[in-house]
Order: C-alpha cells, then sequence, then structure tokens
C-alpha cells in the first residue's frame, strides 16, 4: 500500500510539473484587432467619437454660437465651391465681347468697348492671367507672355515687383462672377457721347414716378379701343352736312341762272 501511495505522488508531482497547454489560435479578426495596428485604430475611433459626442452636445448647449460657425463654414464652402476658374473667364469674355460685336460702332458704350478690346487684345497676346486664392479669383496682366525669350522677360531683377501687383489686377471673380467685367458691361448699347450736345439737364435720365407709369400703360390701353362719338358730336356733324348740302344747292342754282 505505502508503495502504491509513493507512486501516486510521483504522478501527481509529474502533472503538476507539466507545463500548461498552448492557446489554441483564434480567428484571424481575433489576432488583427490585438495587434498594435488593431489597438491603433480602436483609440484613434474612440478619440473620433468622443470629439463628435463633445461637439453635438455644446451645440445642443450653445444654439447662437453652433448656427454662426456653421453658417461661416456653410459660406465660405459656398464660395469655394463657385470660384470661377480661367475658363469661366475666358467664356464670359467671349460672350460680352459678341455682345458688343452685334451693336453698330456708333451706339456702343465706350467705356464697355475699350474694357473688352483691351483684355481680348492682352489675351491673344498671351499676358492675361489667372491665380486662385482659395475663396475668390484674380485676372492680372503681365508685361511679358512667359514663352518670350527677351531679356526683359526672363530676368528677375527687371520683373515687376509684387507691390505693383495691384495695379496689374484686371477682374475678381467671386460666388460665381467677374465683378469688373459686369459692371463695365452695363448699358453697354447707350453712347454717352451721342448726348454730349445736349443741356445738362437733358443728359441724365431718371427713372419714372408709379404715377407715370400708371398713365403710360392706361394711354396704351386706351390706343387699342374703338373710337366712340357722343351724340352732340353727332348732332353737330349731322348740321354741318346739311348746310354744306344747302350752300352746294345754291350754288348750282346760281350757276344755272
Amino acid at each position: 500500500m505505502a508503495s502504491l501511495r509513493v507512486v501516486k505522488r510521483l504522478f501527481c508531482a509529474a502533472a503538476e510539473a507539466a507545463p500548461a497547454p498552448a492557446p489554441v489560435p483564434g480567428s484571424r479578426w481575433e489576432r488583427l484587432k490585438g495587434s498594435k495596428a488593431g489597438v491603433w485604430c480602436r483609440s484613434l475611433l474612440s478619440d473620433y467619437k468622443e470629439a463628435c459626442r463633445e461637439v453635438f452636445v455644446g451645440a445642443w448647449e450653445r444654439p447662437v454660437k453652433a448656427s454662426v460657425y456653421m453658417t461661416l463654414v456653410g459660406g465660405a464652402w459656398a464660395c469655394f465651391y463657385t470660384k470661377p476658374d480661367q475658363s469661366s473667364f475666358e467664356a464670359t469674355l467671349l460672350e460680352r465681347s459678341g455682345q458688343l460685336g452685334l451693336l453698330s460702332p456708333w451706339i456702343r458704350n465706350g467705356t464697355s468697348d475699350g474694357h473688352v478690346q483691351n483684355l481680348v487684345k492682352l489675351r491673344n497676346e498671351g499676358r492675361l492671367h489667372h491665380i486662385s486664392l482659395g475663396f475668390l479669383s484674380l485676372v492680372y496682366r503681365t508685361e511679358y507672355d512667359p514663352d518670350a525669350t527677351l531679356y526683359e522677360a526672363q530676368c528677375s531683377n527687371v520683373s515687376p515687383r509684387w507691390r505693383e501687383f495691384p495695379q496689374r489686377i484686371l477682374d475678381v471673380g467671386f460666388v460665381g462672377r467677374w465683378w469688373i467685367l459686369d459692371s463695365k458691361m452695363k448699358d453697354y448699347d447707350v453712347n454717352d457721347e451721342e448726348f454730349k450736345h445736349l443741356p445738362a439737364h437733358m443728359q441724365a435720365t431718371s427713372p419714372p414716378s408709379v404715377q407715370e407709369v400708371e398713365r403710360s400703360e392706361r394711354l396704351h390701353k386706351e390706343s387699342w379701343l374703338a373710337l366712340t362719338m357722343e351724340d352732340e358730336e353727332i348732332e353737330t356733324n349731322v348740321v354741318e352736312g346739311k348746310q354744306e348740302s344747302v350752300s352746294e344747292e345754291s350754288s348750282t342754282n346760281e350757276l344755272k341762272q
């Protein structure tokens, strides 16, 4: 019996001293989550989740401040999205040039025609350039074509300085429009030179008042109505007709006699 107890103790000691079995490897997704990249991604998502929660809580607690921020962000995005580019400027320039080309030179506005002709000339010479500033675009002129091989065009020492750049700006593009070109094209079909010989009070015109517009519309509608004659006018015409017939008969009688 004693020998059996000794053997049993030896087997128990060997079993306790034996190493634990290695864990069975899990799935690929479990191994990916336990890796360093998985831990970093989980921490990053947790940070973004916490930041989004703080944004929504802050917007709920301060709605006015959140509305102002959203308006500014939306306005900035709209300005960036609707910013015109160089192709838009060239298309607008050709359209304005075509509008002036349909008019006689005698009725073109001198300011509009001169500005458009200058832009077209600079474009043909390769001196018209475009630059994007994020929320707006600028069109400016240069002294020479970039492809010109002249010394003045290639030497940086004689090139215009940056402080002269505002003087070379020709147009500003913002929210889908070219503002200087549109302002120059105002009343492009009115030649101010034709009215120089008129007095000063006749050279300037003012928009009509509401009463004048209503009177003009009333007169225009009345011009389409049929003419009506009153009874007095009819009687007068009849009497005048009788008198004329009597005078004609008397004159014929005198001729017969």
